[in-house]
């Protein structure tokens, strides 16, 4: 990904000379960084995202803190001024040594380039990708700086080595004693396995082998028709009626974890024993509940267990099975009856092709897709959820296309497109096929569920928190060269979303109703998995 600038030019060319490096060109900085971290996302190495020097590094920011959040590796090259430029008010020149601090996991600055360090240009750059891709990817900050003349004549590269230049290796097996001390609390035990991004396919062979239900979330690439399988969990541990029956012994967490707040709380209320397994050495214990946290392979951690562990009776599985099952009827019911904003995320989720990717916007979007979305089988599914921010997610899309090659579906808020509209700069001449569908209810709908909602007169609210703009995103479309469709049903939406090509969906919904329509489907949500308890 390159911002355009000048101070950037030696490294630019040499990457745009590169016929085995695809240069993607972004306009505006912000979107650069988050379209890298699309990349990243949809094909799990580095991309390489290069910036002029000055204020222009420091719009990388936001997406070097995503990418720190949530274990994502992108090479951040920041162009900049000798050192003789600093600190003398020379033009375009701020301190960018270590600029993004703590953010990254390798930071480093070699000076200006010489022959002389020629020998030491390849270990440098085999260093940042290693270091990307460590025990917990990320981040790494290439502070570059070049004195003019800024262009010339291109030189050879330093000679190759035969083979991989390094190799860095990081252990990733558990000690058996661990998987040994796991095994003997789930025995014969009723639990539950909450599967977040970083799950993988062993985790439903190990449920199976201990007949306990999966909560997967979106990300965990696991939610499809499986008899351990539940994606409406949040809408069922809402059911005081049926929870206070099934309350798990154990509480397996793989990766990270769903946004659902009300499955957070249940399960930090529980008295159970707590584990987490990632694949990275994140600490993931947001409520300091945790009885034991292992970083390693997930699937070998699950390939190991399964042998040693024996299964609860399968009427607890069965029980969670009903509820789910009673759960989905219901949703389905009700979606098909009120067009609102989980409508959208269920008729999303349902037309999506095999081998798709859809992004999903942090605020409501990430939760309706989560508590009200169908199967996702054969879908790959991402989400800033690092640091939950709105900010570049149509640019994340974006790269998610560009990196992937394959039809991206894009669900976002209307504030959130509008945070990132510059992302659709130049978009309509991207060789990729991005659908957009946008819930334009004219404002901040997520914070009309929280107490600022009931604590403050309309008129403070609406200033400071539904923000409302009176933006057409057909308007919008029509200055970015994109097709535009309108959905106001159903119907509408599913023949809009069947149309080929990159284009933007909109669907105006009442921001005034949306509390009462998830308190309405939530009561019918619960009102069936009642008569199931």
């Amino acid at each position: 990904m390159v911002a355009p600038g000048s101070r950037s030019t030696p490294l630019a060319v040499a990457l745009a000379r590169r016929n085995e490096i695809a240069v993607h060109i972004f306009h505006d900085e912000r979107s650069a960084s988050f379209a890298a971290i699309g990349i990243a996302l949809a094909q799990g190495r580095p991309a390489i995202l290069l910036c002029t020097s000055g204020t222009a590094a420091t719009h990388f920011h936001g997406a070097v803190v995503e990418a720190h959040q949530s274990n994502v590796p992108i090479i951040v090259c920041t162009a900049d001024r000798p050192p003789e430029l600093r600190d003398v008010g020379a033009p375009q020149t701020i301190d960018q040594t270590k600029l993004f601090g703590s953010a990254v996991r390798w930071s480093y600055d070699p000076g200006v380039p010489s022959d002389d360090a020629r020998g030491s240009w390849r270990a440098l750059a085999a260093r940042s990708y290693a270091e990307s891709l460590g025990a917990r990817p990320g981040p790494v900050h290439l502070n570059l700086p070049f004195r003019e003349p800024l262009v010339g004549n291109v030189q050879e590269l330093p000679a190759a080595r035969d083979g991989a230049w390094s190799q860095t290796f990081h252990a990733q097996g558990v000690d058996q004693s661990v998987i040994t001390n796991i095994a003997t609390h789930v025995t014969d035990k009723t639990g539950i396995i909450v599967a977040g991004r970083g799950a993988s396919r062993d985790v439903l062979t190990l449920a199976k082998a201990l007949n306990w239900p999966v909560f997967a979330d979106p990300r965990s690439g696991l939610r499809e028709c499986d008899e351990s399988v539940v994606l409406a969990f949040d809408g069922i541990v809402r059911v005081s009626q049926f929870v206070s029956t099934y309350k798990p012994e154990v509480v397996l967490w793989i990766g990270e974890p769903p946004a659902s707040k009300v499955l957070a709380q249940w399960v930090s209320s529980l008295n159970a024993f707590k584990v987490h397994i990632s694949s990275t050495p994140s600490v993931i214990d947001p409520a300091h509940s945790n009885s034991l946290s292992v970083s390693g392979d997930v699937g070998l951690m699950c390939e190991r267990l399964i042998p040693l562990v024996r299964a609860c009776s399968k009427e607890w599985v069965h029980g969670w099975q009903k509820a789910e099952t009673a759960a989905q009827k219901a949703i389905a019911a009700w979606t098909t009856e009120n067009f609102s904003e989980p409508t959208v995320a269920r008729v999303l989720t349902s037309s999506l092709a095999v081998g798709g990717q859809l992004v999903v916007s942090s605020s409501m979007p990430i939760r309706d897709v989560e508590w009200f979305g169908s199967v996702t089988g054969g879908v790959t599914v991402h989400s800033n959820r690092g640091a939950n921010g709105i900010d570049g997610v149509v640019s994340t899309a974006v790269g998610v296309a560009l990196g992937s090659g394959s039809p991206t579906s894009l669900l976002i808020g209307d504030v959130a497109l509008l945070h990132d509209v510059n992302g659709l700069l130049a978009l309509n001449r991207r060789a990729v096929e991005v659908s957009i569908v946008v819930t334009n209810n004219d404002g901040g709908s997520i914070f009309s569920f929280l107490p600022q909602a009931e604590h403050l007169d309309q008129a403070t609210f609406e200033l400071l928190y539904g923000t409302p703009h009176g933006v057409s995103f057909e308007h919008v479309a029509k200055t970015y060269g994109l097709s535009y469709f309108c959905a106001s049903d159903e119907e509408s939406l599913r023949s809009a979303l069947a149309q080929s090509g990159t284009k933007i969906v909109e669907v105006v919904l009442d921001r005034s109703v949306n509390v009462s329509q998830h308190d309405e489907l939530n009561s019918s949500i619960a009102a069936a998995v009642s008569a199931t308890a």
